[in-house]
């Protein structure tokens, strides 16, 4: 937290997290031609933020496109937040997202989430594909596939419940590297659990399928800490998705991803999974 805190603490750096959240995924140029700052001054800063994990980087062609990682602050909102003035707190953001709505982008959006866990890549592997592993983390859900590419991936809410097939499929399978399948539309408990009308369940149901990347790096040899890099990518969604709202943790009522991936590292690194916040 310490490194966090320093990166944190410079305005400019600020405002790169604050052009990042507003539109995520931007190569140098684009950040450079949005900020008065010079090339050489947003790199260094881009590079702080880097090492402090608060930025990851894709490539894309030719171009390396740069995304906020949540990962960090959600750590120091767990650390020094919730167990002050949680429900206070999110009161207040929920109540700023609803002011400030009509003035976020409507562009494509897209989830990136990267986070370092004590574990090896096959461990974390079999987090993500062995079934009764899931259900460990993922709110008693079990994952099942042979995860090969053009399997489906099947849901069981629970041990008692019938296997669901949601549509989803299996595009990437390299094992202990990539995973990426595609992803499910809303379903019935979702409409329940939100409170939507039947005509906001129908409306929903038209968005178009995404799909999430799982991208594992193993740490290096010589690191002290032999801890496996995780990076989460969630694409494919149409402007103004509710789905990629939901996902991302941004849905009043859900806990995305972010919360997800703490439980399922918490669980590798300690061998128990946090307790439910919803």
């Amino acid at each position: 937290m310490d490194e966090v805190f320093k990166a944190l603490a410079d305005v400019s750096r600020r405002r790169l997290l604050d052009s990042l959240n507003a539109r995520n995924g931007q190569s140098l140029r684009e950040l450079c031609a949005g900020l008065d700052m010079t090339r050489q001054s947003v790199s260094k800063h881009l590079a702080v933020l880097e090492a402090a994990n608060l930025v990851t980087t894709m490539w894309r062609g030719r171009e390396k496109l740069h995304h906020l990682n949540a990962a960090p602050i959600n750590a120091i909102a767990d650390r020094w937040i919730d167990q002050y003035a949680r429900e206070r707190v999110r009161t207040l953001h929920d109540l700023k997202r609803a002011l400030e709505s009509e003035h976020i982008p409507m562009g494509n959006p897209e989830f990136v989430y990267t986070t370092y866990i004590n574990t090896t890549p096959e461990r974390l592997w079999q987090a993500l594909t062995d079934p009764a592993f899931t259900r460990r983390y993922w709110s008693g859900i079990a994952l099942e596939s042979d995860w090969q590419v053009g399997s489906p991936v099947l849901w069981q809410n629970a041990p008692t419940e019938e296997v669901k097939d949601l549509q989803q499929v299996v595009l990437e399978a390299e094992p202990y590297r990539r995973l990426s399948y595609s992803w499910h539309l809303f379903q019935p408990e979702h409409a329940e659990h939100f409170g939507w009308s039947e005509e906001k369940f129908a409306e929903l149901l038209k968005e178009k399928r995404s799909k999430v990347t799982f991208e594992i790096e193993p740490a290096p040899a010589d690191a002290a800490v032999k801890a496996v890099r995780l990076t989460v990518t969630h694409d494919d969604f149409d402007p103004g998705s509710v789905m990629y709202e939901a996902i991302s943790g941004k849905l009043p009522g859900s806990g995305g991803w972010p919360e997800l991936i703490a439980n399922m590292k918490t669980l590798l690194e300690t061998g128990d999974p946090l307790p439910p916040v919803w």
